[in-house]
């Protein structure tokens, strides 16, 4: 599924994973960018990460660098942008999750 169609979709499915014996439910709203029960009270985040994505845009719109703000946090340049995109779709003060 497309970046574009995740945005577009008005009802979201919860994926269920495990990841080091622990359950990891979310929302995709983006390929990066999630909402997941129980991080960040469930406002959206970096997929795997607790790093809030309102927090990612406030860099950024401090005048951070997309490259920097990835290198800082160890993010693709790509989850950054998603970030900067969807801020345009979602609330990322809603909890979502």
């Amino acid at each position: 599924m497309s970046q574009q169609s995740f945005a577009s979709t008005s009802v979201l499915e919860w994926i269920r994973e495990e990841i080091d014996g622990k359950v990891y439910e979310y929302l995709p709203l983006g390929r990066y960018v999630v909402a997941a029960r129980g991080v960040c009270g469930g406002r959206p985040t970096i997929k795997y990460r607790r790093l809030d994505a309102r927090h990612v845009l406030a860099f950024f719109q401090r005048g951070d660098g997309v490259q920097e703000i990835a290198s800082d946090y160890q993010l693709p340049v790509e989850a950054v942008e998603e970030v900067i995109r969807l801020s345009s779709v979602y609330d990322y003060e809603k909890s979502y999750a």
